[in-house]
């Protein structure tokens, strides 16, 4: 068994996702690559700003993975956005995890706390876009067999002519990861849900999010901030974007963002498309 950790960078300005439409048409690409390459994903997770897959297969296969995701995405954002070739300069960093030292448990682990580790939620379970709630659940997966959809229906939902398998489970828009993520490989390796347990609150994004927690400094998601911003820029400065505003606007939108929703450099850059020196320059201005 050969695994690897496939990583993105973080975006620092811009969001892959920036509502639940965008992560459920991110969920059904995952879905429909694995269905594709026969890749096995062990754990997944889509932030914002950036994506998390554990993957067994050979390198060459991790990369071919990664790549398509990311192309397919593209298309998409791009119909939706108008924004063209929005991930081609996104980096990927793939390093394989070694079969040994219980390895694969931190890895798992590290990918399902990306969530917890942004203040998003208390427990990865909470978190719906990824493997999150998963493994060991006691709640009962329902959902629509790909079979009962017809191939318009399913080429609706999807956005795309490949066609899922037909016990893939559907619901709520999307294909949901029980379909094809590794469950019980990662049941039998973690063996009980404690020990699970100790290897999450153990993971280093555990570490980041008890820093983040002790803190005391209130966290919004970028989604929840990008959607206020119009609201802002048409009540404060009669305008219907970041974009239209003049050098002073801009300062004060970025200064009223922090101040609301407590959000540091890095993320005002991402929710508003601002480049962060820029960012840093408008919040000295005035």
């Amino acid at each position: 068994m050969t695994l690897f950790l496939v990583n993105t960078n973080h975006l620092s300005e811009g969001l892959w996702f920036r509502d639940d439409d965008d992560f459920k048409a991110g969920m059904n690409y995952v879905a429909l690559e694995v269905a594709k390459s026969g890749v096995s994903v062990l754990a997944f997770i889509l932030m914002s700003n950036h994506v998390h897959f554990l993957l067994e297969c050979n390198k060459w296969e991790s990369e071919e993975f990664i790549t398509n995701i990311k192309r397919k995405y593209s298309l998409y954002y791009r119909r939706r956005y108008g924004i063209k070739e929005f991930l081609r300069r996104n980096g990927v960093d793939i390093r394989e995890i070694p079969c040994k030292d219980e390895a694969p448990e931190r890895a798992i682990a590290y990918v399902q706390m990306n969530s917890v580790a942004a203040n998003i939620c208390l427990s990865p379970t909470q978190y719906p876009w990824g493997t999150g709630n998963v493994f060991f659940s006691q709640t009962k997966v329902e959902g629509i067999r790909a079979e009962c959809l017809s191939w318009k229906a399913q080429c609706r939902l999807l956005r795309s002519h490949e066609q899922l398998p037909d016990n893939y489970l559907i619901a709520d828009g999307y294909v949901l990861p029980e379909s094809y993520t590794e469950r019980v490989f990662v049941e039998r390796l973690y063996r009980t849900p404690s020990r699970m347990q100790y290897f999450l609150l153990n993971s280093s994004k555990a570490k980041v999010a008890l820093s983040v927690a002790e803190s005391h400094i209130p966290s919004f998601r970028d989604q929840s901030i990008m959607v206020a911003i119009p609201d802002l820029c048409q009540s404060l400065f009669h305008s219907s974007s970041v974009s239209e505003l003049p050098t002073e606007s801009k300062s004060f939108l970025l200064k009223e963002l922090r101040r609301r929703f407590s959000a540091d450099v890095e993320q005002l850059a991402r929710v508003t498309g601002i480049v962060r020196a820029e960012v840093i320059r408008l919040l000295d201005v005035l």
